[in-house]
């Protein structure tokens, strides 16, 4: 159990950073790329953008998971087409370690009652104990009892934890992806590398330039 929420959390997490890798994907409301190294600023492209709260999409994705998302996946051209695909896998990542949590819970109800049931060798309630448990009882395996319910009470702290950073990383997620939205990525701003003659080094070679607006 535990290997499993462990890749479930690093595949959750590694989706989570592949999406703000492609954050910068700007398209038109037909779905079309928008190129930007025209040297062209589309004003309506940049008043959408500008507009645009990192605050807000904060708290809509921490009132909401996934509501921030929404908020800040707006189209161009007065459209204001959402993209909804990140909805889904936020909602799967929550959900999966909300289920988790509930599977890991009632299984730390059922031996931890088996187990106190066992100890108090309170035989009226011994029927009561989960079919799946009855052996133990049977046997009076205490030991094996105390092992499976501490470890269920693990499990439900750790899936507890991923429930909370899955969603702590939905509101971090809309955060960026507003921060982003209203980021310059017109070619003003840029880093290349050019050979040849460097006036400020007085020398041939190979230059770093960087260009700001």
């Amino acid at each position: 159990m535990n290997k499993f929420i462990t890749y479930f959390f690093l595949s959750c997490t590694l989706s989570f950073y592949v999406s703000v890798a492609k954050a910068q994907s700007i398209r038109d409301s037909t779905g079309a790329r928008v190129e930007v190294a025209t040297g062209v600023v589309d004003p309506v492209l940049d008043s959408i953008n500008r507009s645009v709260s990192p605050r807000k999409a904060a708290i809509r994705s921490a009132i909401i998971p996934g509501w921030g998302q929404v908020y800040v996946r707006k189209d161009i051209e007065g459209s204001f087409v959402r993209k909804y695909w990140k909805v889904p896998v936020i909602y799967g990542a929550i959900g999966t370690s909300a289920g988790i949590f509930a599977y890991n819970l009632n299984w730390y109800r059922r031996t931890r009652f088996a187990f106190t049931t066992l100890v108090n060798k309170d035989s009226a309630n011994f029927a009561n104990v989960d079919t799946r448990l009855q052996s133990y009882i049977i046997f009076n395996d205490q030991a094996s009892l105390q092992y499976y319910r501490n470890e269920f009470r693990r499990n439900v702290d750790y899936s507890v934890l991923f429930f909370i950073v899955m969603w702590g990383l939905n509101v971090v997620d809309a955060t960026v992806d507003a921060h982003l939205k209203s980021f310059d990525v017109s070619p003003d701003l840029g880093f290349r590398i050019q050979p040849g003659y460097s006036d400020f080094a007085g020398t041939n070679g190979i230059s770093i330039i960087l260009s700001f607006k």
